[in-house]
């Protein structure tokens, strides 16, 4: 499961509306055992639900139970909320109910953007989930944030400049390469900087598909217990963004 720069808190790997019986519905006191009988089903979950976002395919409750087994229908509630965070902050997808009569899905990129998650021609895993961290550090630093500091707190998901990452590959590739020509950053020397140090800002194309309102709300929802002065940052960006406007 993904953790963040600003540490995630228990309740964002559990869905809000989860409401099992017994210790299935209350996994914080359940046996280890039981604990990592449902990660791993939660786990089986995430390979599904990604193959059906590449794939562009919705799914449903039925296609995850079959998934799920027959031993856990009972538990689905906890391994698909377990599914869905790990969905949403370790790749950027959000797992999207549409029709709740029939509980059908569709999988589409967080808080409105539009890249997918993997360049062109790629079939990796989807990245917009380290996309999304790094906006929202960007704003936590206000609107700037210096290369080490980006790095610094990129480590907490163990996401270092030239180490392959599991997930997101190359990182320095990605940060001052791929997403700059994408529009996403802004990657440039700090102003009268010597020796020279660079930052991260918003690209043009971050600020056109999202706003830092909507990151700034992610960010709540990933973890409510952040820094006060965190967030008052934060919201005096929103706020002159929306003044801007």
């Amino acid at each position: 499961m993904a953790a963040s720069p600003w540490s995630l808190s228990e309740d964002s790997s559990s869905s809000p509306d989860e409401e099992g019986p017994g210790t299935w519905g209350e996994p914080e006191v359940a046996q280890p055992l039981l604990q990592a009988a449902l990660h791993r089903k939660a786990a089986d979950l995430v390979v599904f639900l990604l193959l059906k976002y590449r794939t562009q395919q919705p799914t449903s409750q039925a296609e995850m139970l079959e998934v799920v087994g027959n031993d856990y229908q009972d538990a689905f509630p906890v391994i698909f909320g377990q599914a869905s965070a790990c969905m949403r902050l370790a790749f950027g997808v959000d797992v999207k109910e549409v029709d709740p009569s029939d509980h059908s899905y569709v999988l589409v990129t967080v808080l409105g953007l539009t890249c997918g998650g993997m360049p062109s021609g790629e079939q990796g895993m989807p990245k917009t989930g380290l996309l999304v961290v790094l906006l929202g550090i960007i704003l936590l630093e206000g609107d700037s944030a210096p290369e080490e500091e980006v790095w610094e707190k990129l480590g907490v998901m163990e996401v270092y400049p030239g180490k392959e990452h599991v997930i997101y590959g190359e990182p320095r590739e990605l940060l001052t390469n791929v997403w700059v020509q994408e529009g996403y950053l802004e990657y440039r020397q700090v102003p009268g900087s010597d020796p020279a140090r660079y930052e991260f800002l918003w690209g043009p194309r971050a600020y056109a598909e999202t706003s830092k309102l909507q990151v700034l709300e992610y960010m709540m929802q990933v973890n409510p217990g952040q820094q006060p002065s965190s967030l008052a940052l934060s919201e005096k960006a929103v706020s002159d963004e929306e003044e801007g406007a």
